[in-house]
């Protein structure tokens, strides 16, 4: 989450144009999540079957950036599961220098190091969950009413049992020698995306965003890079319209 105002082969997409001559044109770009036939394990492996079988999304710096002809500094690719229990994400992310210096769950992750987020919405409702994971295994779940309360101390006091894990290939805070990536693991139970009344799975209507902070010694970046799937319009991960739509795929 951003104050001011979550993996390298091709980037699957199947979309649709919404043009209007009065409002902003909506994202309409569609992830596909795979059924996972076993509960993946949330180890920070990616060695599940399922991750062999969903397609691969790259993240991507906002359109002006790469219309300016800019590309991301480190790429971070994910993957996006789903059964009766969870919805899962397997991010791994390429960083030479891997930092977190969040030391316990529920904190502004995204002001004390790297960190990716994952944002779902029900279609047709106002409220929607944003979720962190570390390179250090921390967390943090949000529960967010609305965009008019994004902000709010109150968002950091919802619980769920998020799961997540993370493994680094390198070496954690220590800015003197050069890491290669880390890989992220979440898993959002469905009863607390369900918890409101919202159906989840086949048949129900829900948006997702994934992404990234990335801070290091290498970067030319002033401060951390951001990146995100689906591709998004400005640097505010709160635009809800232009998340991108989830096909449950069986």
């Amino acid at each position: 989450m951003k104050k001011t105002i979550i993996l390298l082969l091709p980037v699957l997409l199947i979309g649709c144009t919404a043009i209007s001559t009065k409002t902003k044109k909506e994202n309409c770009e569609t992830i596909i999540a795979q059924l996972a036939k076993k509960a993946v394990k949330i180890n920070g492996n990616l060695d599940d079957t399922v991750w062999k079988q969903t397609p691969v999304y790259q993240l991507q710096l906002v359109k002006n950036k790469t219309k300016k002809g800019e590309k991301v500094n480190e790429p971070a690719e994910v993957r996006f599961a789903w059964d009766e229990n969870y919805f899962y994400a397997g991010i791994k992310l390429f960083d030479s220098d891997i930092v977190a210096e969040g030391k316990q769950n529920q904190m502004h992750h995204f002001d004390l190091g790297d960190v990716c987020e994952m944002f779902l919405k029900p279609e047709n409702e106002t409220w929607y969950w944003e979720l962190y994971a570390t390179p250090a295994g921390k967390k943090s779940s949000l529960f967010i009413l609305g965009l008019g309360r994004v902000g709010l101390p109150s968002t950091f006091n919802y619980k769920s049992k998020l799961k997540v894990a993370a493994k680094c290939c390198g070496t954690l805070n220590n800015g003197i020698d050069k890491d290669k990536y880390w890989i992220a693991e979440m898993a959002m139970p469905v009863k607390n995306l369900t918890e409101k009344g919202d159906k989840f799975g086949p048949g129900s209507e829900w948006r997702v965003m994934v992404s990234r902070y990335n801070y290091g010694r290498y970067s030319n970046h002033r401060g951390a890079e951001l990146s995100s799937v689906p591709q998004l319009s400005s640097e505010n991960f709160h635009l809800v319209k232009e998340f991108a739509k989830i096909k449950f795929r069986r």
